[in-house]
């Protein structure tokens, strides 16, 4: 008999995604016009802590039209961070800016905030261009470490965006920025409803700012900049970036199940961490006192050295036992078309990729299959003599 596979990660969709749906196939509302698209800004707003927020087709048009809106343009630098999924970095070159990769932080496995810091203080000595602004991506649910980024960027002039894709519901617990939600630090936050994420609408995204003026534009940029009236008039080039009225209807639908997704996620990460966090070369996910992450993806870093065995090697093993793991983002700076952008450190990032790997995770993974996890990754590296 073959084993039953375990997913990493997929999407739960119970609660009233179904009455929601066929509610818009019942009135006929299936695209970008119709009343779920209204709610659901409305009501991510809220449930985000922000002002305002735009429904996109995906997050990667999120981060364009943010950037674009936050004033980045050609020949401007943008501090981004290096370790996380390629797609923070793209739309800065689609704007015509460079990206300037900033290594992660091994306490956070994000931005490193001391590198930021550092680079913008410098160019103030020199006199030279300031970034025109910081792209701080939160990996992996775990909240990135923006307090003193946050001050620096409003002390030098340099504009703060979050990309917060992975991080939905991630907040900080402590310090400076207590109370508050990822994507909401900086003047503008991104979010993404990919299939995998802790919510889905099948495909898209979000922006969310406290600023109405940014919002409005925002939401003409991304319906093509079309001005009001019956004629199909338009005052600059916008961007077919719409979220449907079905992907809305569902994100409604997702958004009233998030406070039980993310105490699920927690759940999970709380049982790893149990099993794993004592294991020789087996390094769990971050936990600052400061930080209130979601652990999206769980995800561990496997030290070969010390384990016995290299995150390949037990990727390898897992799979052929029917649990699907994956390892973590590239650095962008290993991409070739981004090897020769300026960089800030590298090493960092370079560890994390060759040794993460994350683990089943989905908010409806059951008790016994976490446990057919937990016992052959145990197996696994006991055999390998790490314990």
């Amino acid at each position: 008999m073959s084993m039953e596979t375990i997913p990493l990660s997929v999407p739960c969709l119970e609660g009233n995604a179904e009455r929601y749906l066929r509610e818009c196939v019942e009135t006929n509302f299936v695209s970008s016009v119709g009343p779920f698209v209204g709610r659901f800004e409305v009501e991510f707003a809220a449930r985000a802590g922000a002002g305002h927020a735009v429904a996109c087709a995906n997050g990667t048009a999120a981060l364009h039209v943010a950037l674009k809106v936050a004033g980045v343009g050609p020949e401007d630098d943008v501090l981004v961070s290096d370790f996380t999924f390629v797609a923070t970095v793209n739309p800065i070159t689609y704007l015509g800016a460079r990206p300037v990769l900033v290594d992660a932080d091994l306490a956070t496995w994000n931005l490193a905030p001391d590198f930021v810091v550092a680079e913008l203080e410098r160019r103030a000595r020199a006199g030279a261009k300031m970034p025109k602004a910081v792209l701080a991506a939160h990996i992996l649910g775990l909240p990135a470490d923006l307090a003193s980024v946050a001050e620096a960027c409003a002390r030098h002039g340099v504009v703060l965006v979050e990309d917060a894709a992975e991080a939905l519901g991630a907040s900080y617990a402590s310090g400076p920025l207590a109370g508050r939600q990822v994507g909401t630090v900086g003047l503008l936050g991104c979010f993404s409803f990919n299939g995998n994420k802790i919510i889905t609408t099948g495909g898209g995204g979000m922006i969310a700012t406290a600023d109405g003026a940014l919002a409005k534009r925002a939401k003409h940029l991304t319906t093509q900049a079309r001005l009001p009236g019956p004629e199909y008039l338009h005052d600059e080039i916008g961007f077919n970036y719409r979220l449907t009225n079905l992907n809305a209807a569902l994100g409604v639908a997702q958004l009233e199940k998030l406070g039980a997704f993310i105490e699920r996620k927690r759940a999970i990460a709380a049982r790893y961490d149990e099993a794993l966090a004592n294991l020789p070369g087996v390094t769990v996910p971050p936990r600052p006192s400061w930080a209130g992450p979601t652990l999206w993806l769980y995800s561990i870093l496997v030290d070969p050295e010390e384990a016995g065995l290299d995150r390949k090697a037990l990727f390898e093993r897992l799979a052929a036992e029917g649990i699907e793991t994956r390892p973590v983002w590239a650095p962008a700076h290993l991409m070739p078309f981004y090897r020769d952008a300026p960089r800030l450190g590298g090493a960092v990032g370079e560890r994390l990729f060759a040794q993460g790997l994350s683990l089943p995770c989905s908010v409806s993974l059951t008790e016994a299959q976490q446990e057919r996890v937990i016992e052959s990754l145990l197996a696994h590296l006991a055999e390998a003599g790490a314990c």
